[in-house]
C-alpha cells in the first residue's frame, strides 16, 4: 500500500527537536507567500525611468567637450533623480488611495518627477548640440512634451484631502497623524522580519498587518473609535514591532523552530485581538445607530401626538 512521504524536509513532516504544537504552528504557516499582495502600479515604466539614465554614460564617453560632457551628466542626473521621485509618488498615492481618511502628499512628488524628467531630456539634446539658439528652442520643445507625457502616463499627485468632509481640523488631523504613525511602526516591522528572509514568515505578518489595516479603516470611518483603539494603534502595534525586531535578531543568528513557532503564536493571539476590537467597534457603533433611530423616532411620535391634538 502506498505510504505518503513525511520526511524531515516534507511540508508536513517533523523537524528534529519539534514537539508536535510547533509542528502544527508551522503547518499553519505553508501558505501562499504572495496572497492578498499587490503588484505596484506602473512598476514597469518605473524601471524604465531608472534605466534611462544608465544610458547617458554612453554618450558622455564620446563627448570630446568638457561643457558637453557636464551637460550631459547633469540630465542623466536629473533623470535619475525625477525616477526617484515619480516611484516615491506612485507609492505615496497608492497608499493615499487605500485610505479612506487621508491628507494629501506635502510634496507633489510626480508633479516634481515631471518636471526633472523635462529638464533631463532638455540638458541630454543640449550636450548633444552646439548651443545655438535653435538648439536651444528644440531642446525646450522636446523638454515640455517628455514633462506632458511624463504627467500623461503617472498622473499628478492627490492635490486634496481625502475622507475630511464635515469633520473639524483638529478631529481629522487626529486621525490622520495616529493612522500614519501606525502605517510607519507597520512599514519597520516589514523590514524587520524581511532581515530574517523567510517568505513564509513575511506573509504571516502581512496577513497580520491585513487585520490591522482593517481597524485603521474602522477608526478613519468614524473618528470617534479613535480613542477605543488607541492602544492597539500605538501600544500594542509597537509591542509588534519590538517583539519582531527582537525574534530577527535571535533567528538570524541561529535557527530556532521553537522560537519560531513562539513568534507565530505571538503573531495568531495579536492578530484575533485586532480582529475581536474592530468587530466590538462595528457592534458599538451598530449599538449607537439604534439608540439614535429610537431617539429620533421618539421625538416624531411626540411631534406627530402635538401636532394631532392641536388639529
Amino acid at each position: 500500500m502506498a505510504k505518503r512521504y513525511g520526511g524531515e524536509h516534507s511540508p508536513t513532516g517533523q523537524r528534529d527537536g519539534e514537539t508536535p504544537r510547533e509542528m502544527v504552528s508551522h503547518q499553519k504557516m505553508e501558505v501562499a507567500p504572495f496572497k492578498g499582495r499587490k503588484p505596484m502600479r506602473h512598476g514597469a515604466k518605473l524601471n524604465i525611468l531608472f534605466i534611462l539614465p544608465l544610458l547617458t554614460i554612453f554618450s558622455v564617453l564620446f563627448n570630446s567637450g568638457v561643457t558637453e560632457m557636464a551637460t550631459d551628466l547633469a540630465g542623466g542626473a536629473l533623470l535619475l533623480l525625477a525616477a526617484w521621485l515619480t516611484r516615491d509618488g506612485v507609492r505615496a498615492e497608492d497608499a493615499f488611495n487605500e485610505r479612506k481618511v487621508a491628507r494629501k502628499p506635502a510634496i507633489p512628488r510626480k508633479i516634481f518627477g515631471a518636471v526633472g524628467t523635462g529638464m533631463g531630456v532638455a540638458f541630454l539634446i543640449l550636450g548633444g548640440s552646439d548651443f545655438s539658439a535653435g538648439s536651444i528652442v528644440a531642446a525646450n520643445v522636446v523638454g515640455f512634451l517628455a514633462a506632458g507625457l511624463h504627467l500623461f502616463s503617472f498622473g499628478l499627485d492627490p492635490l486634496k484631502n481625502k475622507g475630511m468632509e464635515g469633520m473639524d481640523t483638529f478631529t481629522s488631523d487626529r486621525v490622520a497623524r495616529k493612522i500614519d504613525e501606525a502605517e510607519a511602526i507597520l512599514a519597520r516591522q516589514k523590514e524587520a522580519i524581511a532581515r530574517v528572509r523567510d517568505a513564509q514568515l513575511e506573509a504571516r505578518v502581512d496577513r497580520f498587518q491585513d487585520v490591522a489595516r482593517g481597524l485603521f479603516r474602522q477608526v478613519e470611518e468614524d473618528p470617534r473609535d479613535l480613542n477605543a483603539a488607541r492602544r492597539y494603534l500605538g501600544v500594542y502595534l509597537q509591542g509588534a514591532l519590538d517583539a519582531t525586531v527582537q525574534f530577527a535578531n535571535l533567528y538570524s543568528r541561529k535557527t530556532d523552530y521553537a522560537i519560531r513557532s513562539d513568534y507565530i503564536a505571538f503573531l495568531d493571539d495579536l492578530e484575533q485581538n485586532f480582529a475581536a476590537r474592530k468587530e466590538t467597534l462595528l457592534i458599538d457603533d451598530r449599538t449607537n445607530f439604534d439608540v439614535e433611530i429610537e431617539v429620533l423616532q421618539d421625538r416624531l411620535n411626540r411631534e406627530t401626538q402635538y401636532l394631532e391634538r392641536q388639529g
